[in-house]
């Protein structure tokens, strides 16, 4: 075993990353697979169809359901709510809809992530935010229902537009440019 299993937990997957932490009182069903370096707090589920990348930060309380994909350099505040099923009823399965949180995204604790959603690449969102629709990639978004504040990079840092180039920029210089799915760095 190439990672850390807390004693009281159950781990009944063996696709589990090298270097990855799993701690006490997470239950991670045999289908699930978790990348490298990956880090999940107490008190998770983690179910059979989900995927989890390298670098990912779950922390304590969080529930990750069926047909959920986290992708790498994830973070995933204490107990964000996750749902499958739009239209839920009890006894009457139907397929989980697919929930993608891209890579980089940070999720504000407390935050609730309707079913079948995309969160672009390195969007964020605040606390107690209820997301009903995409992210766009590098957005900041909080409010119930989830709105859209301002644009951020990679590190969380608010972007100002730079009204002669007609860019967004970062402390670092970085500019980034809108397109469809949010932004792009230049």
């Amino acid at each position: 075993m190439d990672y850390f299993k807390h004693p009281l937990s159950q781990v009944d997957s063996e696709n589990i990353g090298e270097n990855s932490k799993i701690w006490q009182y997470v239950v991670v069903l045999k289908e699930a697979v978790i990348g490298k370096n990956t880090n999940i707090c107490s008190h998770c589920f983690i179910e059979n169809k989900v995927t989890i990348g390298d670098n990912v930060t779950v922390k304590a309380g969080v529930y990750l359901w069926d047909g959920i994909e986290v992708q790498d350099e994830v973070f995933i505040g204490p107990n964000v709510v996750f749902t499958n099923d739009v239209f839920p009823r009890s006894k009457n399965f139907k397929e989980p809809e697919k929930t993608i949180i891209s890579k980089g995204a940070s999720l504000g604790a407390n935050s609730t992530i309707l079913a079948g959603l995309t969160i672009g690449k390195y969007a964020m969102t605040g606390i107690g935010s209820v997301v009903t629709k995409d992210l766009k990639s590098h957005g900041l978004y909080y409010g119930n229902p989830a709105k859209q504040h301002g644009w951020i990079d990679e590190q969380g840092e608010k972007l100002v537009f730079d009204e002669i180039r007609k860019v967004w920029v970062g402390k670092d210089k970085q500019a980034y440019i809108e397109v469809e799915t949010g932004l792009e760095k230049t």
